[in-house]
This record gives C-alpha cells, structure tokens and sequence, in this order.
C-alpha cells in the first residue's frame, strides 16, 4: 500500500501560513455563527402578531379612500305613490282639482364644496392607524427576553462543555499513570476503579449538558424560524459599556416600544378632538334632482310632468346642549389617563430592572474571587498530585481536589455568562439594542 506524504512535507514554507489562513476561513464559513441582535429580530419578525401592521395599514387606507371619495357627488335614487286626503285646491268655479293620487320618480346629486371636518378625520384615521401598529410592536418585544433566555441558556452550557471536557482529558492523563502504577504493582486496582468511576460521572454530566444544549438550541430555532446547527458558534456581546451608560441615564431612557404607544395615543386623543371641534363648523353642498310624476313642480297640474332644481345648501348647528363641550373634557381626561399609565409603566420598568442593576454589581465583585479560588484551587491539586505520587494521599482524596478544581471553573464560566446575560436583560428591559 502506497502511503501518501502528509501534505506540510511538500508544500514550501513559505506556503504554509496561507494555508493555516485559508483553513480557518474554511472552518469559520462551515460554522453558523449567531448573534443575539439578529436573533432578537428574527424572533420579533417571526412572531404571526406582526403581520397585523399590515392588516392594520390595509385598513386604514380603505378608511381613507373612503374619506376622499366624499370629494365625489353622491346620487340617490328616489321613488314613491301615494294617495293623500286632499289636494291644494282653487276656490273658483269650473277650477280643475288635481288628482289626489300622486307619483314620483327623481335622480339626486349632491356635491360637498365645504366640509371643515374631511381633513382632521383624515388624521384622526391616521393617528389610530399609528396607535394600533404601536401596539402590536409593544405586544412582540417580550419575544426578544424569550430569546435572552434562549440565547444565554445555550451560552452557558457551552462554556459548562468546556470546562467538563478538560476536565475530563485531564482525568484521562491521572488515568493513564495509574494504569501504570497498577502495572508496576505501585497501586491498587482500586485506584484505576475510581478514576473510571469518576469519568464515568463527568461524561454523565456532559451528556446530561449536551442535552440541554440541543434542547437550547431547538427553542431558538423555533423562536427565530432559523435553521441552528449543532456545530453553532454563539458569539459573545460585550455590553459592559452600554450598561453602564444606560444606568447612568436610567430615568431618561424612554426607547421601550410601549413608550410609543403612550405616544401614539396621545396623538390619537388629538386628533379625534379636533375633528370634533372641526364639526362644529359649517358646512356647504351643492345639489341638483331631476325627476318626472304626477304632479311635477306645478302643484295644480294633472299630468305627468319632467321636473329639476339646483341649489346649494349650507349646514350648521351652533348650539348642541354642551354635547361637544362634555365630549372635549372627556378626551382631556383620557389624556390624564393615558399620562398616569405612562408614569406608572415608567415606575415599573424602573423597579424591574434594579433587580439586573443589584446582579451585575454581585457578579462583578463574584468573578474577581472566581479567579483567585482557582488559583489557590490549583495549587491544592498540584500538592495533592505530588502527595499522590509519593503515596502520602489517596486516589480518592485526589479525585476529591480535582472535583472542586471543576466546581471552581464551572462557577468562573457560569458567573460570566451570568453577568453578560444580566447587562442583557437590562439593556432589553428598557428598550436598547444589545449588538
């Protein structure tokens, strides 16, 4: 069998760092690389709620055209008989009653030329539009905290893999020598019995982190509507800054979408006021009926008879018993309504967040003694290999140190994605982009 040389034995030096270059190109485009931003986004865009501003857009533009289409005369159709008790009659002799049996058949138009009240209905249509879109954004924003959830679930099992995998390699090594000592009659058979054991335990506990990783993975999958692979890289987000500067300015941070509801209403409220004052303006038509009874115009006449008239109309009613007026301080009141839920929305947002803020400031202070218990955690294990070797300590008190060697860098992983996915809940809770 023709072996094949290993392809660094023929390629030129020269050549090779292009090579290790151009590998990890590869390797970088074959994996699925995810980003919380664009995750969030998905998940807000997948969310079948957000197919109502659509709807809601397609609706209001129906409304309006029907507003604009009052620009167009408007025909009626009118027909009637009837019989009536009397008639207007001539008293004079040999005069001609006319039939007290009438009928009637007449095509009507009437034209608006003034109507003060067509534009502000325009806007009122438009600003509920508006409302109604806003709150179907504010509706859709928890699905960005369900992906947080998702997103640093996955992240930290993640890093929990890493730490478990090492660990295992390196019982693995303990393994080996202690094959070795057992060989050389060194060691008890006991000794390889609890190392196995011990490994045993550790893949138990990736299986078990592997599981739960699929099963992250699967719900940002369905949360996104992206396809995630197994091989997905979940890049971190450094958001220590942006938190920081957000806490600074907690109070004036007003980007939650319920926010623009708020304001959205408010423009609402406006609106529908001034298309109610804009009632109370007058109003002016211009019409014209064509028609053809018994009688026509001519009341005293007994024949059928074409007819038509034109004119213009004027229209007002500048007393209404306070109905506009009540309808006014109404809407202000609703103002004061929509005013006190913007305040109390803004004093539980407020609240909400304190909560991240005070695990932030735990977790700042935790990782900085993280590092120093791993440090102090290592050298113990280093003196308890030693010991081991010299046979001063057991396999088990060795495998006890290591044990809490792992404890020390799960909690050192654990607390960092912790503290990234508090700063991130923080920024989403008030409304910031977390990119």
């Amino acid at each position: 069998m023709m072996r094949v040389p290993f392809p660094g034995s023929f390629v030129p030096a020269r050549w090779h760092g292009l090579l290790a270059l151009v590998a990890s190109t590869v390797t970088a485009h074959a994996q699925d690389t995810l980003r919380l931003a664009d995750l969030q986004a998905a998940a807000v865009a997948r969310d079948p709620r957000g197919a109502q501003v659509k709807l809601i857009r397609d609706q209001a533009a129906r409304r309006l055209e029907n507003i604009r289409s009052e620009r167009l005369p408007s025909l009626t159709v009118n027909a009637q008989a009837q019989h009536q008790s009397d008639v207007t009659s001539v008293p004079l002799p040999g005069a001609i009653m006319p039939f007290k049996d009438t009928y009637d058949a007449g095509l009507g138009a009437r034209l608006r030329l003034l109507d003060p009240s067509r534009a502000p209905r325009r806007v009122v249509e438009e600003a509920q539009a508006s409302e109604a879109a806003a709150r179907v954004g504010a509706a859709t924003f928890a699905q960005r905290l369900a992906v947080n959830d998702a997103w640093f679930m996955a992240r930290s099992l993640d890093a929990q893999r890493q730490v478990i995998e090492a660990a295992i390699t390196d019982l693995d090594g303990q393994l080996r020598l202690a094959r070795e000592r057992v060989a050389a009659s060194a060691a008890l058979p006991s000794d390889t019995a609890l190392l196995l054991a011990e490994r045993m335990r550790r893949r138990q506990s990736l299986d078990e982190v592997a599981a739960n990783w699929t099963t992250s993975l699967t719900l940002l999958a369905d949360l996104t509507g992206r396809v995630v692979s197994g091989n997905a890289v979940l890049s971190s987000v450094d958001l220590a800054a942006r938190a920081r500067t957000a806490r600074d300015s907690l109070d004036a941070v007003r980007v939650r979408p319920e926010y623009q509801v708020y304001r959205a209403s408010r423009d609402a409220v406006q609106a529908r006021e001034d298309a109610l004052r804009a009632q109370d303006k007058p109003r002016l038509s211009a019409f014209t009926r064509g028609g053809y009874g018994r009688p026509g115009l001519n009341m005293l006449s007994r024949e059928f008879d074409t007819y038509w008239q034109a004119g213009i109309q004027l229209e007002w009613a500048p007393f209404d018993w306070g109905v506009a007026r009540r309808e006014r301080e109404a809407m202000a009141i609703q103002r004061d309504v929509i005013q006190s839920e913007e305040r109390a929305f803004a004093d539980r947002l407020r609240r909400s967040v304190q909560s991240d803020l005070g695990t932030i400031d735990r977790l700042e202070r935790s990782l900085a003694e993280d590092e120093t218990i791993i440090a102090l955690r290592e050298r113990v294990l280093r003196e308890t290999r030693l010991r081991h070797s010299e046979g001063v300590v057991t396999v088990a008190e060795l495998i006890d140190r290591d044990t809490d060697l792992q404890v020390a860098r799960l909690a050192l992983v654990t607390h960092r994605v912790e503290l990234e996915q508090a700063r991130a809940r923080f920024l989403t809770t008030l409304g910031l982009e977390v990119r």
